[in-house]
């Protein structure tokens, strides 16, 4: 194809100076996109594909109006593609263009969703000689709100790394150079995550010219102020995501004014495992109904909502922390009145945190600023209501609000206000913006332009009274500008001066030498009007700009009020309760509930117990009869309890934990070539690995993805393991009975149960949790409820009652019209068929025939079975069993 050349290759040239997957450039009233990038925003977006001939070849167009750009970009950003924007400018030349931005995942301002929009970036570095793992930097950053934060995990694995970063949800990942042909870490990353990952210059995340870009960007002292100033990997993942975020043009970094450093121990672990399972912001069928975000938010702010999110996401550890937050949430709790008030007070604020990165990038318009000037007045508001409640005024609130400078705030909005007019239009060209008395270079130019506006209004009466023309109006458009109108019946009647321009069907139209004179003036008046305002306009957003810091503190006082009024109401319209917080080992539920569950159920509490003797909790019970509930309220409970809420308990006492790690539910994953048995014991592994005699382990059903035996076995283990070795508080639901004979051996395991009641055949869960294990799972029970085929129910009763006599079952259905003795072998765990086929007519003879064959056995044969009829194998421990089936073993080959 011949080289395109014209706007095509304009276009192809400016492609090649990016990597950006897709370019917009600018044409006239138009963003154009061509060849392969048309073609595929087309089918991304549903546009239409014309075709622009260039040097004899023809390629692929599609277009969006100037004004439209926004949305599609953001559809497309939102899809993961990289954005590249080139702007058209005037020239001494004609138009020239050039790239002005690249909006990324990570780096998109326009988001219509309220929740944090986080660019991230990960750095490894060897952990050197005899170091068990390696040292991982993270940074994160959301350029919406100008919110940064930085950590160090020394002698860690990706797994932790993963885990601290799944916290933050990024949209976008920047992995550092020994990161990005880790296939490992790139997979396990795609697994858990939806960012799209970018890579950017491996010379950005070099320690010395990061070092550099941090210190630039928060000052000389700020490394050492925070305690980072020796975490090359931390400050590597820093300046890699301020170069990032400079390189897209985006024009944020004026935002980012603070640098955070945390430590991963701040807060509790929680891996993408345990988010899920648990359902924090989304039920494991992806909905954000059901969820506890969705449950517990009463936000009435965007960054109120964002904050109770990250809340939940990221409980603490710090119990002064927690304690503060419980204060604020008890007083709001006995304050219905002003804790309305405060909430109706906030609903009409805007983000501020948001407005603040969009008047450092230069993208706030006036509607934004005025939406400022809103937010920063309700303070006063705020703060008039916390003081003037006493019980509020003695709280932690007091204390969130006193971080602001009120004084500045109103300063601020008190200028906005004298600035702009009350409802100023959508776009900062047209003039309008600037009420009277601001400027009065301003003011007069108005009036000039105004007293030209009123000459043109007041023609028409001056002409129809001059030249008795009824039928005469005024207008302006593009072709035409100002002209005199007048209907074809009194044409007659226009004098010499009128100059005809334009003849319609039902009209004619003219100018005259006074009205060519005063359409210049007032094009003339109007383009340095909008000029005028326009600077002035900038000059305005700028000071907005320089005050970025104490909008993100306004901001983010009132949205921490607004979460904490949301935990307050949850509580009191929930009767929630205060959790004791401690740092010992107790974790004491008194008529415990589930958070979500009970908004759907009249729900039935349970209490729950363990401290430093019980650790260990071993659940049995029916299927259906709400194991997994109990567990997973426990956990909520925790992690409720370690964000400073309330708890759905009549009461509670919380040890703090340092992770909730959970095994529930079996997720197949063959797509990815695992299967539920292999996504099982992965699991199973990282809690192992992990967990530690601070932690809270919740296992569901460990060890059912695999044989029965093999299962048993390895819940055997790890349950040995996890009480021995790692000390969790640790519950475990499991159908294998056998598991609770380690209650009698172990000394900080209990067994527990689930109640279930059976009366003339009927079962009836009574989802109370008692102690002790249970003696039957109701399995069939559960099958006949879930309304499997009566034929199946019957037969699996029969087969049932003989696998408890320990009689042989004939299998049904087998080749030759007879049926099969199958009996289940005990030593291999598995149901060995005998090798006799038995003819029967299904007379009561039949079972005669089987049973003559067993009595024909030797006298040892027949003690052995002696022995095995009269053996309980739901009462034996499973060691103990296993040696009663070593020794009939020898007993049967010494015979």
């Amino acid at each position: 194809m011949t080289e395109a050349t014209g706007i095509v290759g304009e276009f192809l040239a400016l492609k090649e100076e990016t990597d950006a997957d897709i370019l917009a450039m600018q044409c006239g009233d138009f963003y154009e996109f061509f060849a392969d990038d048309a073609e595929l925003v087309a089918a991304e977006l549903d546009l239409k594909v014309s075709q622009k001939s260039s040097h004899g070849s023809k390629y692929p167009m599609a277009g969006v109006p100037v004004d439209d750009l926004t949305p599609y970009v953001s559809a497309l950003v939102e899809r993961g593609y990289r954005v590249a924007v080139a702007d058209q400018h005037e020239t001494a030349d004609g138009h020239a263009r050039e790239i002005t931005r690249v909006v990324t995942p990570g780096t998109h301002l326009a988001t219509g969703d309220a929740s944090a929009q986080h660019l991230a970036a990960v750095v490894r570095h060897d952990g050197g000689r005899g170091a068990d793992g390696d040292t991982y930097g993270l940074a994160v950053a959301d350029v919406t709100t100008g919110r940064f934060q930085v950590t160090q995990l020394d002698d860690a694995d990706a797994a932790a790394v993963l885990t601290e970063l799944y916290t933050f949800s990024p949209a976008e990942v920047l992995p550092g150079p020994e990161l990005r042909n880790d296939d490992e870490f790139l997979a396990a990353l795609d697994d858990r995550s939806d960012a799209a990952v970018s890579l950017h210059a491996a010379e950005s995340f070099a320690p010395g010219r990061a070092r550099h870009r941090v210190r630039e960007q928060f000052g000389p002292e700020t490394l050492s102020s925070v305690g980072i100033a020796d975490d090359d990997a931390a400050i590597a993942a820093a300046g890699a995501v301020l170069s990032y975020v400079e390189s897209t043009g985006v024009g944020t970094l004026a935002a980012v004014t603070r640098l955070r450093a945390y430590g991963a121990r701040e807060h509790v672990s929680l891996d993408a495992t345990t988010q899920r399972n648990l359902e924090l912001t989304e039920t494991m069928q992806g909905d954000s109904s059901g969820s506890l975000f969705a449950t517990v938010d009463h936000t009435v702010t965007a960054a109120g909502g964002r904050l109770l999110k990250r809340w939940l996401q990221r409980p603490r550890r710090d119990r002064g922390e927690l304690v503060r937050r419980q204060t604020a949430v008890a007083a709001l709790t006995r304050e219905a009145m002003a804790r309305e008030a405060i909430r109706e007070t906030l609903a009409d604020g805007y983000d501020l945190e948001r407005l603040a990165a969009r008047a450092t990038s230069g993208s706030a318009d006036a509607r934004d600023l005025r939406a400022v000037r809103e937010t920063l007045v309700l303070l006063d508001a705020v703060a008039d209501a916390v003081s003037e409640t006493e019980r509020l005024a003695d709280s932690p609130l007091s204390d969130v609000l006193a971080t602001v400078d009120r004084d500045a705030a109103a300063g601020l909005a008190a200028e906005l206000d004298d600035a702009l007019v009350e409802e100023p239009p959508g776009t900062v060209t047209q003039g309008g913006l600037f009420r009277r008395g601001y400027d009065d270079a301003l003011d007069d130019l108005i009036d000039e332009h105004e007293g030209a506006l009123e000459w043109l209004e007041t023609l028409p009466d001056r002409e129809k009274q001059q030249t008795g023309i009824t039928h005469l109006s005024v207008d302006r458009n593009k072709t035409d500008g100002y002209y005199i109108q007048v209907g074809k019946s009194e044409t007659e009647k226009v004098p010499e001066a009128y100059e005809e321009i334009k003849t319609l069907k039902n009209s004619r139209r003219y100018t005259i030498p006074e009205l060519d004179e005063k359409e210049r003036a007032v094009l003339r008046l109007e383009e340095r009007r909008h000029d005028m305002e326009y600077e002035l306009f900038e000059q305005l957003r700028e000071r907005v700009a320089d005050h970025a810091t104490l909008l993100q503190d306004v901001g983010r006082a009132l949205a921490e009020v607004d979460t904490l009024a949301s935990l307050a109401r949850h509580a009191v319209e929930n009767d929630w309760t205060r959790p004791e917080l401690t740092d010992g080992d107790e974790l004491a539920i008194e008529a415990g509930r589930h958070p979500v569950v009970e908004q759907a159920t009249d729900f039935v509490p349970n209490d729950l117990f363990m401290d430093r003797d019980r650790r260990f909790l071993i659940v049995t019970g029916p299927n259906m009869s709400g194991k997994s509930t109990y567990m997973r309220q426990a956990a909520l409970i925790t992690l409720l309890a370690q964000t400073g809420s309330f708890v759905p308990a009549r009461a509670a006492t919380v040890g703090l934990v340092d992770g909730i790690y959970t095994r529930v539910g079996a997720l197949d994953e063959l797509a990815q070539g695992r299967s539920t048995f292999m996504v099982e014991m992965q699991e199973l592994s990282n809690i192992l690995h992990s967990a530690t005699d601070e932690s809270l382990v919740i296992l569901d059903e460990v060890g059912r993805g695999t044989a029965t035996f093999d299962g048993i076995s390895i819940a055997w283990a790890a349950t040995e393991y996890i009480a021995n070795e790692v000390g969790a508080f640790t519950l475990f639901a499991t159908h294998y009975h056998e598991l609770t004979a380690l209650g009698d051996s172990l000394p900080t395991v209990e067994n527990v149960h689930v109640a279930a009641d059976e009366s003339d055949g009927d079962v009836t869960f009574l989802r109370t949790v008692r102690d002790g294990p249970t003696n039957r799972s109701y399995g069939v029970h559960v099958a006949d409820l879930a309304g499997v085929p009566d034929p199946v129910v019957s037969r699996s009763r029969a087969v049932l009652d003989r696998l408890r006599d320990d009689k042989a079952i004939e299998v049904q259905g087998g080749s030759g019209g007879g049926t099969t003795q199958a009996v289940f072998d005990l030593s291999s765990g598995e149901f060995a068929t005998g090798g006799e086929r038995v003819e029967t007519d299904g007379s009561p003879g039949a079972a005669g025939d089987a049973a003559d064959a067993g009595e024909a056995l030797d006298a040892e044969a027949a003690a052995v079975l002696d022995e095995l009829r009269d053996l309980d194998v739901n009462e034996t421990p499973p060691v103990e069993l296993m040696a009663k089936v070593q020794s009939w073993q020898d007993e049967l080959d010494e015979a």
